[in-house]
């Protein structure tokens, strides 16, 4: 029903702009042709309801039409991408894949079928039993081994039903993460543009911000800050851009006032959402604040012990390759401590990541937003490390601008002033590294698991 929703917006929008790839334009007209030419296919390669199949691609026509034609078959779809092709045979087996079906960057498809492949974990009976398509979700594993979850694609189609804006929008969140989904669902649903980027540094997304005169930037807190550093306001005209959402982790206080300064005509909007329960309404308490309400319809949210909880009819049927989450009474416990204020919410960091030193809690996200308040720092990420006599001590690693003329002991006693200054002693990394690589994954999320 809901797949037929979204044909009779391609169909009476058939004119206008759906998405850029390449720096070529693709209408709905297009999308709706490309929608039968990939159900099509579908039938003849005998791809039918309930079947797993693995979609490794990006953000482009084909990619997004293909995806929306196994919907419409009620296929069982696996969201890869490039970035995580260090673990695609291990997802190819937990997820009981049965077919792959491959869109490279020069738009060639290739297809395979495994044949001694059985697919039959409950989760997928369910979904078969319902006769409604599924989509499997691995998460970042930033933190650790990443979870397959299994959701229900008409459920999550349900949220995009009630119209919104229409609005040039920037695909920036990943084709296999719950954000990128999310953003070409409501970009199609609502009849705006979904414009794509060949590489997501700040230059190339400013350039398509300038040229196709974007309005919407869905992205995560690490970027904003690369944005930042970068000076791209100084080389391009982001004056379409009118609003900036953010979420996959917490922001920086520091980012954030920055951010409100520098695209001071720009509305920044702090999202929650995760692989496991999809993307809540939110609303935060203005551009410059970290407090943020999130709830909304189909929604329901609670804290616990400072952890939230949230209970939605979408949320996952539950993981693969793990026990899911879930209280007694159907209430999904998130794992992200937060501080409550009336209807407002500041979310402070995932419990997982805390760093509990001789008793006393340390929240990352604390610390790194005071390292990164130096001009010198590029990124910082705070992680805890075992010590036999406080149980963990904080550690640091961190990645300097090119021109930091300092030596290392040098910076490193002016970090740790920086933090004396800001922070209680037990919160001072005790160990700082310099690192010349990234400081994130290919999600623009910060890596806190140690080696």
């Amino acid at each position: 029903m809901s797949l037929q929703i979204l044909r009779n917006i391609f169909q009476k929008n058939r004119s206008n702009d759906a998405i850029v790839w390449n720096d070529q334009i693709y209408s709905y007209g297009d999308m709706l042709q490309k929608l039968d030419d990939w159900g099509r296919f579908i039938d003849e390669h005998e791809i039918m309801s309930g079947t797993v199949v693995a979609l490794q691609a990006d953000f482009s026509p084909n990619a997004a039409a293909l995806m929306l034609a196994l919907v419409e078959r009620n296929a069982i779809i696996v969201p890869l991408t490039k970035s995580v092709i260090t673990k695609k045979k291990e997802f190819l087996e937990i997820a009981q894949c049965e077919i792959e079906i491959a869109i490279s960057e020069s738009d060639n498809v290739t297809f395979n079928r495994f044949e001694n492949t059985s697919a039959n974990h409950e989760h997928y009976e369910i979904l078969r039993t319902r006769n409604h398509s599924g989509l499997v979700l691995f998460s970042s594993g930033s933190t650790g081994k990443s979870k397959a979850a299994v959701h229900d694609f008409e459920l999550i189609l349900e949220k995009f039903t009630v119209p919104r804006k229409a609005l040039r929008t920037i695909s920036f969140l990943l084709y296999d993460h719950i954000g990128g989904i999310n953003t070409m669902l409501h970009t199609f649903y609502n009849a705006g543009c979904l414009i794509t980027v060949a590489e997501r540094t700040p230059d190339a997304v400013a350039r398509s911000i300038e040229k196709y005169q974007v309005e919407l930037l869905p992205t995560s807190p690490t970027f904003l800050r690369l944005l930042l550093l970068s000076d791209v306001s100084q080389n391009y005209n982001l004056k379409s851009l009118n609003l900036i959402t953010y979420g996959t982790e917490p922001m920086p206080e520091s980012t954030l006032q920055q951010l409100h300064q520098t695209f001071s005509w720009i509305k920044i909007q702090q999202t929650y959402g995760l692989s496991e329960i999809g993307i809540l309404r939110s609303k935060s308490k203005d551009s410059g604040s970290l407090w943020v309400k999130i709830g909304g319809e189909g929604f329901e949210t609670r804290v616990v012990d400072n952890i939230l909880q949230i209970k939605s009819k979408s949320a996952m049927l539950g993981y693969l390759n793990a026990p899911a989450p879930f209280t007694d009474d159907g209430w999904f416990i998130t794992g992200d401590m937060v501080e409550v204020d009336g209807e407002y919410m500041k979310i402070l960091g995932r419990k997982s990541e805390l760093i509990n030193v001789g008793g006393q809690k340390v929240y990352p996200a604390e610390v790194e937003a005071v390292i990164e308040e130096l001009p010198e720092v590029v990124s910082a990420t705070v992680f805890g490390e075992d010590n036999m006599i406080t149980g963990k001590i904080v550690c640091a690693r961190v990645q300097l601008r090119n021109d930091n003329s300092g030596s290392d002991k040098e910076t490193i006693k002016r970090i740790r002033l920086h933090c004396k200054q800001k922070l209680e002693s037990f919160k001072i990394p005790m160990r700082i590294d310099f690192i010349e690589t990234k400081n994130h994954n290919e999600r623009f999320k910060k890596l806190r698991a140690i080696n």
